[in-house]
């Protein structure tokens, strides 16, 4: 469906970033996603996969690149194309969409402070690569750390009986890491370089992390099995363990004494972008259930002729419109502020993959026993939303996040 975008000041290169975007979804990502779909976790990435196909075509179009600013080498786009892309590119897997974005992830955080030997070392390079040899991780979970990381300013951040389990250590001129990092680990078990989030500062619980942009082809880094999961299974995801790596000085983002601003501003973005990322799949299941009700035959007249179906279809209509508003405006508000309103991000986040999965559970419903069947993409679809509602943080754990903000940050009037 060629949706009615309700932005009136969307530019003829919006227009065509789409357009061209939305191509490469169709014709690239949808069929190796289904092929991939199929595989096991160990299939999915081996040398001849057309994983890596996808990937270096999209290396070769500058994908990769999308959050990267301009000067060090990304597309040169605005917050609000960048929202365009990553919903088509979500629309044809949201799978290989967070695989291709969680890729930039080292570069992307390391662009927040534009230290020259990050710049040298870890934003050139991969910016400069079109061939998907450089992949970045975000290694922030643990195996007893989940979602709780993810509350920068709550109380219990900050509560010096939580330790983590990989941790640094200052030892002159490096860092020495140890620890272990979970199975979620997204690009885990194939990315050459990581944006790691760990405690520095015991003292402060999590409060007291440090963030690196490290390779990890160094000595003490080793990785688990890729992970095999129920969606998104053209994602890789896997455990990273640090035993006493040694890491130098220059490639700290950012220690305790600001972990938590530099988190919240980082989850402001990748939060609302994973509810850039519903959008994408919800929008792809409404498209996949109209097409099929105005064809389907049942008690001799097409679906789309039942008024319940109608009904079912406009309330699915209104999610992927209501999610799409609220994370693109999250996404470009927090991309143009230095102080990120990241309760709106959250919003995005719960709300769109909640709608997502709705979405898509509907979908089924008028698809029938036919939306069980991996003859359709409907049941993948299904399969990749519920991951959604886990993914970049439980929406549950999210809520409690959003609503500490809410109860202190959002005004009222008197």
């Amino acid at each position: 469906m060629n949706y009615l975008d309700l932005d009136l000041d969307l530019t003829e290169e919006d227009i065509e970033l789409k357009s061209a975007t939305h191509r490469f979804a169709k014709e690239v990502m949808r069929p190796i996603a289904k092929e991939l779909d199929e595989m096991t976790p160990e299939q999915v990435i081996a040398k001849d996969s057309p994983f890596w196909t996808f990937m270096k075509k999209a290396y070769e179009l500058g994908y990769h690149t999308i959050l990267i600013p301009e000067p060090y080498g990304g597309m040169d786009l605005t917050p609000k194309q960048q929202a365009i892309i990553y919903e088509e590119l979500a629309w044809g897997s949201v799978g290989l969409a967070v695989a291709l974005g969680v890729a930039s992830f080292p570069s992307f955080g390391a662009s927040l402070v534009a230290e020259e030997v990050l710049i040298e070392k870890i934003i050139e390079p991969f910016c400069a690569c079109k061939d998907a040899s450089i992949i970045g991780c975000w290694g922030i979970t643990e195996p007893d750390h989940g979602s709780d990381t993810l509350l920068p300013f709550h109380p219990i951040f900050s509560d010096p009986n939580i330790k983590a389990q990989c941790r640094a250590k200052l030892d002159g001129d490096e860092y020495i890491i140890s620890g272990q990092k979970s199975a979620w680990v997204s690009c885990g078990t194939i990315s050459t370089h990581c944006a790691l989030f760990c405690q520095m500062d015991q003292s402060m619980g999590m409060a007291g992390g440090a963030i690196f942009a490290m390779p990890l082809d160094l000595p003490g880094v080793s990785k688990g099995a890729p992970l095999n999961k129920i969606g998104q299974r053209d994602l890789n995801q896997g455990e990273i363990f640090f035993d006493n790596v040694r890491v130098p000085k220059d490639y700290l983002i950012v220690g305790p004494e600001a972990y938590e601003a530099i988190l919240d501003i980082t989850l402001s973005a990748t939060t609302a972008l994973m509810g850039i990322f519903a959008a994408g799949i919800a929008r792809a299941a409404l498209d996949e259930t109209l097409e099929y009700a105005k064809n389907r035959v049942q008690g001799g007249k097409k679906l789309i002729d039942y008024p319940n179906v109608q009904q079912k279809l406009f309330h699915m209509f209104s999610k992927v419109e209501t999610t799409r508003l609220i994370a693109r405006a999250a996404f470009i508000y927090n991309q143009n502020t230095s102080t990120p309103a990241e309760e709106y991000s959250n919003v995005a986040k719960v709300y769109g993959t909640q709608s997502a999965f709705d979405v898509c559970n509907d979908a089924i419903q008028i698809f029938g026993g036919n939306g069980l069947t991996k003859e359709y993409l409907i049941e993948k679809l299904f399969r990749d939303s519920r991951a959604m509602l886990i993914e970049d943080g439980s929406n549950d754990t999210l809520a409690i996040g959003g609503g500490h903000k809410l109860i202190h940050t959002y005004p009222r009037l008197d």
